[in-house]
Parts: C-alpha cells; sequence; structure tokens
C-alpha cells in the first residue's frame, strides 16, 4: 500500500506543484487548500492513514504553526515538513519547537523536497519499530500496535481483549507465523501484568534432558554441571505472563509437573527440598491437533482441559489476506529503512500476486519474503521480478517476472556496422547496442537505450583519432546528457537510466559532474 501524504497550501499552484512531486516520487499526495481543511482531515478517521504532512506555515486563517501545535500533542509521531519563504534562524526554532520534522525554504526544490521526505519517513519507520520492540519488551505491547485490518481477525481481537480483563488459562491454535506470540503479548499488554515480566519459551526446542530444570529451575549441585542455583522461567515470570509455545511437545513426564504447578501455584525446583511459591498469568500455544494428541495418549487429557480454558484460534495468512497490503507495507517501510533502500511501495500487480500466494509459513513467510524482495530491488517499487519465488509458484506471473528481469550485461564486443559517420556505430535501421546481444527493446532502460530513444544523435564512442573513447566518458557524457535533458530532476534520471539513484548520485560524484538540481 502507497504511504499518502497530506499537502496543506493556500496557493493552488503550489499545491498543483507539490502533488506533482509526492505523486512522481511513488506517493500518494492528498492535497487539501488550508490548516482549518488539514485539521478536519487529520481528525476525520482517514487521518489515520496519513504517513507525512507537508505544511505551509503562512495561511489565511488557521496558519501552519496553529496546525502544528493542535496536530503534534495528538499525533507525535506523525512526521511534518514546514514549507516558509522566511528560513531565518528564529522562524526554524519555532517550528522544530513545536514538533516539525523538517523545513524547506520556498520556492520549493523538487529534489530538496524528496530528500526531506525520504529521510522523514525513514526516521518514522525506525522510530515506530523501536517503540513496538520498547513496548513488547517491557509488556506493554496492546492489540492497537497489531496490523490486523481484516474481518477474519476480529474475533481474535475481541476475544483476546476480553481475556486480558482476567487470569484465566487462555490457548492461542494457529499455524507456525501466524502471530501467536504477538497476540499472547498483547494480551497481557491490555491487562492489569502490564509492565510486568512476560517470559517467552519454546517447549520445542528444550533439550528433553533440561526441560525441567529450565521450567521449575534448580538448586546447586542437583545434578553434574549445576554450579549454580538457577531460577527457572516460573519463578522469572512470578507476577507476570508466562508464555509456553509449543506446548504439546514437552514430555509425559513434564506435563504432570506441569499440571501440578498450576494447580498448586508453587514449582519444585530440581534438588530443592521445600517448593517455591510463583504468580503467574499462564498463555499456551499450539500449532498441533491438541485433542487428537490426547485421544493418541500424547497428552495428558487433565492437563489438556486444564490448558484450554479460553481458546483462541488465529486464522493463517491465506484465510486473511486482507491483511497482506498493510503488513506488506509495514514490512518494506521498516525493512527499507533498515537496509538504507530507497524502495518505497509495492506495484498493484506485485500485490495481487502476494494476495494470491497461499503463504504456507504465514505472516513469518511474508516477511522474510519482503526483506528478499528489498535485497533484489534497485528500483524505488518492488516489482513481480523482485519475488522470483513466489512467481514461480502462482499462476500467470513466472512470465512476467521473467520479462521484467533485467537483462545481463555481456562483455562489449564489436557491433557489425554497416555505416560510419561522425563516429557513430549505426545501421540502416539506426544506431544498434553497445553491448552485443543485448535486445533492441527491453522493458529496463540501459545507457545505450536510453540514448537511442531520446537523442537523435546518439553517443560517439570513438575520439577524434577514430580511436575507441573509454567506457567511463562515454558513461559521463550519458549522464551529462540525462541530466541536461530532464533539467536535474535526479530522480527522473535515474529512473530513465535503469540505476539507482544512490547509484547515480555516486556515479555524478566520482565523475566531477556539475549538476544544477531541478
Amino acid at each position: 500500500m502507497t504511504q499518502a501524504i497530506l499537502i496543506v497550501d493556500d496557493d493552488p499552484a503550489q499545491r498543483r506543484i507539490l502533488e506533482e512531486v509526492v505523486n512522481r516520487d511513488g506517493y500518494r499526495a492528498i492535497p487539501v487548500d488550508g490548516g482549518e481543511a488539514a485539521l478536519a482531515y487529520l481528525e476525520s478517521p482517514a487521518g489515520a492513514e496519513i504517513a507525512l504532512v507537508v505544511l505551509d506555515l503562512v495561511m489565511p486563517g488557521v496558519g501552519g504553526m496553529e496546525v502544528l501545535k493542535r496536530v503534534h500533542p495528538q499525533k507525535p509521531n506523525l512526521p511534518v515538513i514546514v514549507l516558509t519563504a522566511h528560513g531565518g534562524i528564529e522562524t526554524v526554532v519555532n517550528v522544530m519547537r513545536e514538533g516539525a520534522s523538517d523545513f524547506v525554504v520556498k520556492p520549493v526544490s523538487p529534489e530538496r523536497l524528496h530528500v526531506s521526505m525520504r529521510n522523514a519517513l525513514k526516521v518514522n519507520a525506525l522510530t515506530g519499530e523501536i517503540t513496538r520492540l520498547q513496548k513488547r519488551r517491557t509488556g506493554r505491547l496492546t492489540f492497537a500496535d497489531i496490523i490486523a485490518p481484516s474481518p477474519s481477525m476480529e474475533p481474535v481481537i475481541r476475544l483476546g481483549k476480553r481475556a486480558a480483563q482476567s487470569n484465566i488459562p487462555i490457548l492461542i491454535e494457529g499455524e507456525s507465523g501466524a502471530g501467536k506470540e504477538l497476540i499472547a503479548a498483547a494480551i497481557q499488554g491490555e491487562g492489569e501484568r502490564a509492565g510486568k515480566p512476560f517470559i517467552t519459551v519454546n517447549c520445542g526446542a528444550i533439550p528433553e534432558n533440561l526441560v525441567e530444570s529450565i521450567l521449575f529451575g534448580h538448586e546447586k549441585g542437583a545434578f553434574t554441571g549445576a554450579s549454580d542455583k538457577h531460577a527457572g522461567k516460573f519463578q522469572e515470570a512470578s507476577g507476570g505472563t508466562l508464555f509456553l509455545d509449543e506446548i504439546g511437545e514437552l514430555p509425559l513426564d513434564i506435563q504432570v509437573k506441569l499440571l501440578r504447578a498450576l494447580q498448586e501455584g508453587e514449582v519444585d525446583p530440581v534438588g530443592s527440598k521445600k517448593p517455591v511459591k510463583v504468580d503467574i498469568r499462564l498463555i499456551s500455544a499450539t500449532n498441533r491437533d491438541m485433542l487428537q494428541m490426547v485421544k493418541e495418549g500424547r497428552f495428558r487429557e487433565d492437563l489438556y482441559y486444564r490448558l484450554n480454558v479460553f481458546p483462541i484460534h488465529i486464522p493463517p495468512l491465506r484465510q486473511r489476506k486482507d491483511d497482506i497490503p498493510e503488513l506488506a507495507a509495514h514490512f518494506v517501510r521498516r525493512l527499507a529503512a533498515e537496509e538504507g533502500k530507497e524502495v518505497v511501495g509495492i506495484a498493484r500487480d506485485a500485490l495481487d500476486m502476494l494476495k494470491a500466494y497461499d503463504w504456507p509459513g504465514n505472516v513469518r513467510q511474508l516477511e522474510n519474503t519482503i526483506f528478499r524482495a528489498i535485497v533484489l530491488c534497485d528500483g524505488e517499487t518492488l516489482q513481480v521480478s523482485d519475488f522470483p519465488q513466489i512467481a514461480s509458484m502462482v499462476d500467470g506471473y513466472a512470465e512476467i517476472a521473467r520479462q521484467r528481469e533485467p537483462a545481463p550485461a555481456p562483455a562489449m564486443t564489436a557491433a557489425p556496422a554497416t555505416s560510419a559517420h561522425n563516429g557513430m556505430i549505426g545501421t540502416a535501421n539506426g544506431a544498434v547496442p553497445l553491448y552485443a546481444g543485448e535486445p533492441a527493446t527491453q522493458q529496463n532502460h540501459s545507457f545505450a537505450d536510453f540514448a537511442r530513444s531520446n537523442f537523435s544523435d546518439g553517443i560517439s564512442i570513438t575520439d577524434e583519432a577514430g580511436n575507441v573513447r573509454k567506457l567511463e566518458d562515454i558513461e559521463a557524457e550519458m549522464i551529462r546528457l540525462a541530466i541536461d535533458k530532464y533539467k536535474g530532476h535526479m530522480t527522473e534520471v535515474a529512473r530513465r537510466l535503469g540505476i539507482g539513484r544512490s547509484t547515480l548520485y555516486r556515479k555524478v560524484r566520482d565523475m566531477g559532474l556539475e549538476v544544477r538540481e531541478g
């Protein structure tokens, strides 16, 4: 889902210019004509989708400073870029003090605004992720922090909120990667134990001979290697919540001791002569059919009914595909910021492909898939070709992915020359690619293809003496021509040349080219 940016300016011409800049950068522009309209939009339900505000400072009626003063306390994490014709120190200090993320002096340079928007959104994405991690670490994560807009998740959220109001034992059922631990953390964060310890134990990852020690603790010298006293997970979670993931993996002898711990509210550390009182809220989770395990004798029936007092079933991602756009957008923002990539969204056909896939690994698989796509992506939008593994498994997308894959650049060889004039290589049909074997028309824009389609005189590859020019000189001339052609709009230049903006800036710097942006 493309991020929405609210443009607030009373000047219609300026609004249109800003709207064009925002849309060209891959975002969705929402223009309003003044401060009052901006406040009304931000306070409406639609205001929740706004990721950034571009705000004019001087407007009739409700000015930009007044908008800042009213919006920042309500939405402290919403980045705001202020536009001002007066870039004095006092003005800058005042707007930053009121919560602005950045300011841009009019007349607005598209490249300056582009950099400001990217930086503000990256910082906000990382700040939001840090906030969520801190809330989760401190046991204060809530259901408002969970991305689950699909109707099939409504019962999960409703039951979770209801369960959070008591200490009733909860069994969360769902496939691996569906988000069971996240729901458990939100239940703790909305209950009376918020802020208390939230201890997670993956029962399937503990060696069988250490399960009892890890859960219940042990005394010094209780067994070979027990050189110190160890408090088990029950004692660590005392006062808070103990989350036992993959509860079906517990050995039968440990199930007996777990049942006693739950019934008596105390545990027996290995080697201890007296039990230890604990006060925990137990939430367990499984991806198994527990009732079938009970029938087969692999799980104690009395323990099952002790755990399954308040069951919550989380549907797999294939049954809640309405969550995919928002989850994907969240992962793109976070992972692009973490990786330092300039990816801002996902193409519509790529998103349709993600929604058509069944996701056996659920949300965890979706996150890892987008991580890989961001690493592969060289542009600003994730395309079908950035998801080759998914495209190969969804009908109709494998061919699209192949068509959009960048053509490899083979070694330069002599191209057939049927005519030569002014140092140009050409054929009866016009200039040919600089790289042999490169198709005359392709989805991505190579340097040579760019030259053929945009400059009638082409690029000279030989000097006055008839010798082949250095490749870096030809490349520098191509970049210079492109910058002149698109009047210094570096985003458009990079897109036309088929390279990333960071790569373009590096080449411009290394070649010593002078650029007059905008």
